[in-house]
């Protein structure tokens, strides 16, 4: 088994700024309420012409750039999002072709807010054994399935899309460890209950607004607050190290609040909590590798440095990714 490491990292936002007014209105929640419940201030959205897919290939050249690389050395493209440009073909396929990796595999995760620390998990294995780049993105646009009236999901989100490049050999950020678990005793607490085999979304599902996201807020809060802690100390258990060795924590950026209290329950007494959420809401799958990016970029990781990466949501979904920097 060969050793895999992140050897490049990039990102892209919509230019569109969205107040917490402009999202609330509709809803009928202002600036200060937003701001009490999420910590959240702005997050951007995608123009209509875009897609899922422009987003991911823009972090996708960025990650490149940063790697030294260019699409013809990728063996693998893997799109982690749960707002994908179409049901089907895969929207990594699409990025494939904006990208030119003409000798690419490409394929779509789907593990919602946990996509990129599952895509992590699948392309490690499968370069620790082949060796060559792959090209993994966490892309969502979740402005175009959110009911503007629900104030519990609309003032959560925003569109972006962030990227990693692995490869084997010398150099780069070493994976050490990557976990994931799922919960699907929980599946019904984030949905989006038409648009598949299930429940076709045809007129009478479209008039009954089944097409929306839709979220059970306590309960997601209660799966984060009681579940996360003891998943993240069990992780950093089976990764030989202790809460003291880890440098910086990149969670998923579901909502400022809550993860203040993970944050704290988790005793990680030297550890910086990188958050960008303020600016760019939740990004879905794509929050993870935006705020590494930031944080690779400002210079905030230094080599030795432990990064653990934490990911959850519908599923429900739990990731986990030690990096050494």
């Amino acid at each position: 088994m060969t050793e895999v490491a992140i050897l490049g990292t990039g990102a892209y936002v919509p230019d569109r700024v969205v107040s917490n007014d402009d999202v609330g209105a509709a809803a009928a929640v202002d600036d200060a309420w937003v701001t009490r419940k999420t910590a959240i201030r702005a997050r951007r959205w995608a123009a209509p012409e875009q897609a899922t897919s422009d987003l991911a290939a823009a972090a996708g050249r960025a990650a490149l750039a940063s790697a030294g690389l260019t699409a013809a050395d990728l063996s693998v493209i893997v799109v982690a999002t749960s707002t994908p440009d179409r049901p089907q073909p895969p929207t990594a396929a699409y990025v494939q072709h904006l990208l030119g990796a003409v000798d690419a595999a490409a394929f779509d995760v789907n593990a919602v807010c946990s996509g990129e620390v599952f895509a992590l998990a699948a392309v490690e294995g499968v370069l620790a054994r082949k060796g060559g780049h792959a090209l993994v993105i966490g892309a969502d646009v979740y402005s175009r399935i959110l009911n503007p009236a629900d104030r519990r999901t609309v003032v959560l989100f925003g569109d972006g899309a962030g990227a990693m490049v692995l490869g084997t050999g010398a150099g780069g950020a070493r994976i050490r460890n990557i976990a994931a678990h799922s919960f699907g005793d929980l599946a019904h607490l984030i949905e989006v209950p038409a648009g598949g085999s299930r429940l076709p979304a045809d007129q009478a599902a479209l008039q009954a607004g089944l097409q929306y996201f839709t979220m059970d807020g306590r309960g997601v809060r209660a799966f984060v607050e009681e579940r996360l802690p003891q998943l993240t100390k069990q992780f950093l258990h089976e990764s030989g190290v202790v809460p003291d060795d880890i440098a910086h924590f990149v969670p998923h950026q579901a909502n400022g609040v809550m993860l203040q209290t993970v944050f704290e329950e988790l005793a990680l007494p030297r550890a910086t909590m990188h958050l960008t959420l303020d600016r760019y809401g939740n990004t879905g799958a794509a929050s993870i590798p935006i705020t590494l990016d930031e944080a690779a970029r400002a210079g905030a990781f230094h080599p030795g440095d432990l990064v653990l990466m934490a990911g959850f949501g519908g599923g429900m979904s739990a990731g986990f990714a030690l990096v050494e920097w």
